[in-house]
């Protein structure tokens, strides 16, 4: 009885759908039809001018039409939809069949090696065996890319106890997978800092080796290991290169304005809110230095990222800052936008009494839009245990400077500096009002220099130049001048940093450092062969930094304090402009000493806001002849002495009370003397270490007495 009423039901359903049909069909004749069908392939949205048009076209209400085409898109709609679902229907059955097919082969897998069942517990021993020899394998690369890398430092690295494994078999487990995926640039797994921190239980001897043969390296392994050593690299980068962008941009609470010399640093507690650093231990007595600085550079935005993506030509562009700089590998230099490597630099105030900064770090300069660049220097965790032996523990927040090009040659720069400092040794008295300032490693003295050997470079590569007697005519020969005049400066304040040097200190230490001598053995050609004996010194005098450069560069002066001139007078043959300062020059200087007249002096000087320097060496009328005629400048041997003049960093209110002046000035006198030509110190006798010791002393010591007398600032 229910079928045969569910059976009547169906009938009549569909007798009404066949009636409804009857009467549209009635209603509207097969002409009309087909009309409207056209009409809605070519537009199923009509509007009220458009149904208008088609009721005078086929003699129907615009209602009608309305509703039917209503009605066509509800039915159209319907037929996708319906012919959607049974798509999806098939397809699910099909993913359900396989589903079931793979269910079934997995309980009859087997070993495609041997054809038996799958790795139980002694296949597992197996393999936990041979990634035990692998993360030996890597241990002993990570010691030997660790002994490369400390000939880039000229120091002994050795691994950390936190690399030894450990006895428990679950901690062997987990934290062998941690080395093999383990980040490191040069190439082997230094182990991650989060773990070393946690961990600093007493050294757990390494567990004894099965005697076969350690497997080799994995490839596909090798590649993965890069390729995640890569994202964390690019990670940091880019968070780097967001800060960096972020903080320029920022004023106050980040950046506050100093109330004594009106330079800006970072609010730490502001900053941490924002750029929380977990994972970095600060000292008690460790510095953090923060300082920002802007400035027009006279070179386009590509030469600058050229430099600095160069590590001989970074440490041309800052010869006063940067003793030595090496690339230690290319991380990227196509999929990234830019350029991302790994780099060493140690930095430097002209001074032998403040220590060095060594820095690790990655560099990534990349392009942000047509006219700006980025160059971001950021420490990297890996790399952290390296930086701990040394005289100062020096680590990178993300430093560095945006450019914008700005289309005539010029670029306006803003750096930022914001570095970690934990000096072991404390900075001489004289000097820690200039390092303690953020005045010797601010971003001020980065932006300075940059336009300082900015303009240098321009005048060499320009005719912006002045002979004063015709010396020096061709082009050629003024740009060979400059070229061993730059490795003359840049090979003075290399010998500045004496660390291994003897110290004969005087009483007084406000105003006087003591005399420091150290040795060396040359065997280079840009230097004369042989033992080469250094003394350096370092003063306070209360006069400004300006009125003593301006007195040593004085020529008539020059017999008050030059033992090279023996008290003659001497006179400038030519004069060669690197900057629009007159005291920015390279001069070729003659004494007028009887008998003598093949001796003539080489010297650079220069003076920027920050500081000055006058560097000079002696140098034959024979050389001098060969560099003008177009000589090669790396084949002569030059030996360079010098003056280094600062401000004293201490800051005081002007006699009327508006504003801050630095009065008292830091000069650092250095000589270099020739010993022997020997180059085998060993035949070189005690007596004449002594010897010469004595001599320089005695040279360094009088000179210095001379100039306190023609300054008038006698103890």
């Amino acid at each position: 009885m229910a079928d045969s009423g569910n059976e009547q039901i169906g009938e009549s359903s569909s007798s009404r759908k066949r009636s409804r049909r009857q009467k549209l069909c009635n209603r509207h004749s097969v002409e009309q039809i087909q009309q409207l069908e056209t009409f809605f392939k070519e537009c199923p949205h009509p509007d009220e001018n458009q149904r208008r048009q088609l009721s005078r076209e086929i003699g129907l209400d615009p209602k009608q039409i309305k509703f039917w085409f209503q009605n066509k898109r509800t039915q159209t709609k319907a037929l996708s939809e319906r012919a959607d679902n049974n798509t999806l229907k098939t397809e699910n059955e099909r993913f359900h069949c396989e589903n079931m097919a793979m269910r079934e082969a997995l309980k009859n897998i087997i070993c495609p090696h041997c054809d038996g069942p799958p790795p139980g517990e002694e296949e597992r021993r197996r393999n936990l065996e041979k990634m035990k020899m692998a993360n030996q394998r890597l241990r002993d690369e990570h010691e030997r890319i660790s002994n490369l890398i400390s000939s880039f430092v000229g120091r002994s690295f050795a691994m950390t106890s936190q690399l030894a494994p450990q006895n428990n078999v679950g901690s062997l487990s987990s934290s062998s997978d941690e080395s093999l995926v383990s980040q490191n640039i040069v190439g082997s797994p230094i182990e991650n800092p989060n773990n070393v921190r946690g961990n600093s239980t007493a050294i757990i001897p390494p567990p004894s080796l099965p005697p076969s043969p350690p497997p080799p390296p994995f490839e596909e392994n090798e590649e993965i290991r890069v390729d995640r050593e890569k994202s964390i690299i690019f990670g940091t980068v880019i968070s780097a290169t967001d800060e960096i962008v972020e903080l320029l941009q920022m004023n106050e609470p980040i950046w506050i304005k100093s109330q004594i010399d009106g330079r800006y640093f970072i609010n730490r507690e502001s900053y941490e809110k924002i750029y929380p650093k977990p994972n970095q231990a600060y000292k008690s007595a460790a510095r953090i230095e923060s300082s920002k600085e802007s400035g027009v550079v006279t070179m386009t935005a590509i030469e600058l990222i050229q430099i600095f993506l160069d590590p001989v030509r970074y440490m041309n562009m800052f010869p006063t800052i940067v003793t030595k700089a090496r690339t230690i590998e290319v991380v990227d230099t196509e999929n990234f936008g830019g350029s991302v490597q790994l780099m060493y630099e140690k930095l430097h105030i002209l001074s032998p009494l403040v220590g060095a900064r060594d820095f690790f770090f990655i560099r990534c300069c990349r392009q942000l839009d047509p006219t700006t660049w980025t160059m971001v220097d950021v420490s990297f965790d890996n790399l952290r245990e390296i930086q701990s032996g040394g005289p100062s523990q020096s680590w990178k927040f993300p430093s560095g400077c945006v450019i914008q090009d700005l289309g005539n040659g010029k670029s306006m720069v803003t750096w930022l500096e914001h570095v970690y400092v934990d000096d072991k040794t404390h900075t001489n008295r004289l000097y820690r009002d200039l390092v303690c300032g953020r005045q010797a490693f601010g971003a001020k003295r980065w932006i300075i220099t940059l336009q300082r050997m900015s303009d240098r470079h321009n005048f060499a590569m320009g005719a912006n130049n002045h002979d004063l007697g015709g010396v020096i005519g061709e082009p050629e020969g003024k740009q060979n001048v400059m070229q061993i005049s730059q490795r003359m400066v840049k090979s003075f304040c290399e010998i500045l940093s004496m660390g291994d040097s003897l110290d004969f200190p005087t009483s007084s230490e406000m105003t006087n450092s003591g005399v420091r001598v150290s040795f060396r053995k040359n065997e280079d050609i840009s230097q004369p062969k042989g033992l080469i004996v250094t003394a350096a010194t370092s003063i306070w005098l209360p006069l400004s930094f300006d009125t003593v450069f301006n007195f040593f560069k004085d020529d008539k002066t020059r017999t008050q304090w030059d033992v090279l001139t023996n008290g003659n007078a001497v006179g400038e043959l030519a004069r060669i402009p690197t900057g629009f300062f007159p005291g920015n020059c390279i001069s070729i200087i003659q004494p007028y000493v009887p008998k003598e007249n093949n001796m003539l002096l080489l010297q650079e000087t220069n003076i920027d806001p920050t500081g000055a320097f006058i560097i000079y060496a002696p140098i034959d009328l024979a050389t001098v002849t060969s560099i003008i005629n177009g000589a090669d400048t790396t084949q002569i041997p030059i030996l360079p002495s010098g003056l280094i003049i600062s401000p004293d960093g201490r800051l005081a209110a002007d006699r009327d009370g508006n504003g801050i002046s630095q009065t008292g000035s830091l000069l650092t006198v250095a000589f270099q003397i020739l010993v022997s030509a020997n180059t085998n110190t060993n035949s070189i006798s005690k007596q004449q270490n002594m010897e010469a010791v004595a001599t320089v002393h005695t040279l360094l010591s009088s000179t210095v007495q001379k100039i306190k007398v023609a300054l008038d600032c006698t103890d």
